[in-house]
């Protein structure tokens, strides 16, 4: 069965494990043809599915009601890897301290579209007014799609923004992330899945897995099997790794993401559970992103 799946950012750890079930061949094991289209932003790749023109997501979570309202007519069939995956990255020159959010006043944050409410929400959480602490979170210089069409990666292109000046921060994925700390122009304030930001904005959101709830509950099951294999394969040989980012990265992030997904490994877990749901639309409502309308676990996560 030949299957399309979109993701929001390719040369990144985020969305790696549906990247890996493509090139190592677990899609395939599966009966599964299944072929990668780079659709940014992540609101625009949701949308696609709901128009038929996209099989799978493998974006953020809690972005699927951007098109999806109230959760009405998706799925979410499994994790890529627990908790807000997103890291804050502050120019070195303004001496940040790692979680002291201090520094981000009157300062100008890159974040892509629905990625940001991760980081508004978080700072709402923290205390701070967005607007009296002049904080300007917006998207990054050069994110947007260029004319002529072409693909966009959003870690690569935030870090350039932060080298070039362009931005005073980021927040966005563990590559982006890593570029800018080797290079000796980003200092990491905010990194989530390592204890940073207020409590409880681990379950913001987290990787996932997504079909259409209309979508033959055997293909759903396949699709979960796939990811959960390449987690398996990915745990007992991170070096494979590099062997995709060949196929997929630019040389210079290549070296990069053996590291990276090392440090993911012990957050690929493929299961969300009922709390981790409750607490992501806990956080929707509060962004205003979910009425309040009760929505059941069981009609949006696992396999139909």
């Amino acid at each position: 069965m030949q299957l399309k799946l979109a993701l929001p950012d390719l040369v990144s750890n985020s969305y790696f494990p549906a990247v890996a079930a493509i090139d190592l061949g677990m899609f395939a094991a599966e009966g599964l043809d299944a072929t990668l289209d780079l659709i940014f932003p992540v609101d625009k790749a949701y949308a696609d599915m709901r128009g038929g023109t996209v099989d799978i997501v493998a974006g953020s979570a809690h972005s699927a009601v951007a098109a999806f309202p109230g959760w009405r007519g998706v799925r979410l069939l499994c994790a890529q890897a627990q908790g807000m995956y997103w890291v804050l990255v502050m120019r070195s020159d303004l001496n940040p301290q790692q979680n002291d959010l201090g520094v981000i006043r009157g300062k100008r944050i890159g974040a892509a579209p629905w990625v940001e409410q991760g980081l508004r929400g978080l700072l709402t959480a923290a205390g701070y007014d967005l607007a009296l602490d002049d904080i300007q979170i917006a998207p990054v210089p050069g994110a947007a799609a260029p004319p002529g069409g072409g693909p966009v990666n959003f870690g690569l292109t935030a870090a350039a923004a932060l080298r070039g000046g362009l931005i005073d921060g980021f927040w966005a994925n563990g590559m982006g992330k890593e570029i800018a700390v080797t290079g000796g122009y980003g200092s990491v304030v905010l990194d989530v899945r390592r204890g940073d930001g207020p409590s409880g904005c681990f379950d913001y959101t987290l990787a996932s897995i997504a079909m259409r709830s209309d979508t033959d509950s055997a293909v759903q099951q396949a699709v979960v099997r796939a990811i959960e294999a390449t987690h398996t394969r990915l745990k007992a040989e991170p070096e494979l790794a590099l062997e995709v980012a060949r196929k997929r990265f630019p040389d210079a992030a290549q070296p990069l993401i053996v590291e990276l997904i090392r440090r993911d490994l012990p957050y690929y877990e493929s299961g969300i559970s009922v709390s981790n749901f409750n607490a992501m639309c806990d956080f929707q409502r509060r962004m205003g992103l979910l009425d309040d309308a009760p929505v059941d676990p069981a009609s949006v996560l696992g396999c139909g």
